[in-house]
């Protein structure tokens, strides 16, 4: 008997491989990201690396920083690039009250020149920030976000932040959002889960992201820093005049695919958008 209780808990590759889901791409609304993901297919009996073109289908991505790195806004280019392509998105403000929500929303599709018609019907809201028992109570919140999905056919789940959920009670960081993972898994979601760092030490790593849990659950993690340029060292590595602002980049591992792990300078532009330029290295040597 305890042999069969046993054997239903072990799989073999065999068994699951029909279940495995398909791997390709969900596009970011981010220029110059997509392509930072690939897979790799043997071809020809070589094993080639191919752009996947956005994020892993299913994955579930940790963008963490300090304040003011562009956090938010490559969460809203994700919800407003999938709602252009007609797919649902289901986004939890747990920062920002909905009508400011929209008001951004709207900011960004008008920046990524995308009609806001396109946007406005596959983009849905939970409003954590202004319901504190939506923030403090996952129970409640995880079944609204079951009712959304089921109700309005979501395809994917932004949370920002996901830091939002255990302020003042990160020991219980960990717990909250592997019961978010798994859920997002179940439901079958891509899903974005914003984290603040609580220091801009370890940089350009995913320590101290959001508490003691986030990226050691998630898929992965893409890490945004911003540096003053204060010193003569900075003004000559960087070539940027004393005072100015350089912002990097760097996908901090992902288990669903191959990534990219060259730090990239990245900019937000004059229209609020976040467009990632060059591998650091091209960039110093341009300069």
């Amino acid at each position: 008997m305890n042999s069969r209780r046993y054997r239903e808990e072990v799989y073999s590759m065999e068994e699951l491989k029909d279940k495995a889901p398909r791997l390709f791409g969900i596009p970011s609304g981010v220029e110059g990201l997509d392509n930072l993901f690939f897979k790799v297919e043997i071809v020809n009996g070589k094993s080639i690396k191919k752009p996947l073109g956005g994020y892993p289908y299913l994955a579930v991505l940790n963008i963490t920083g300090v304040a003011d790195t562009g956090k938010s806004l490559m969460a809203e280019q994700f919800a407003v690039k999938q709602a252009s392509l007609g797919y649902r998105v289901l986004f939890i403000t747990v920062e920002t009250p909905r009508e400011f929500l929209v008001q951004s929303l709207r900011a960004r599709a008008a920046a990524m020149n995308i009609p806001i018609e396109k946007v406005e019907r596959n983009i849905f809201i939970v409003d954590a920030a202004s319901n504190a028992k939506l923030r403090e109570e996952v129970d409640l919140l995880l079944d609204t976000m079951a009712y959304a999905i089921r109700e309005f056919d979501i395809n994917s789940v932004i949370i920002d932040s996901i830091t939002g959920l255990y302020e003042a009670k990160e020991v219980l960081a960990r717990s909250i959002v592997r019961r978010v993972y798994n859920f997002l898994k179940k439901w079958h979601q891509t899903g974005l889960l914003v984290s603040q760092k609580r220091s801009a030490s370890e940089e350009l790593t995913a320590e101290a992201a959001g508490g003691y849990g986030v990226a050691h659950i998630v898929d992965g993690t893409i890490v945004l820093y911003k540096k003053l340029i204060i010193s003569r060292y900075d003004m000559q590595t960087f070539n940027l005049p004393i005072g100015s602002v350089i912002r990097l980049m760097r996908i901090d591992g992902c288990r669903m695919t191959g990534h990219d792990t060259r730090t990239y300078v990245f900019e937000i532009t004059d229209t609020g958008l976040v467009k990632i330029i060059s591998p650091l290295d091209e960039y110093i040597k341009r300069k």
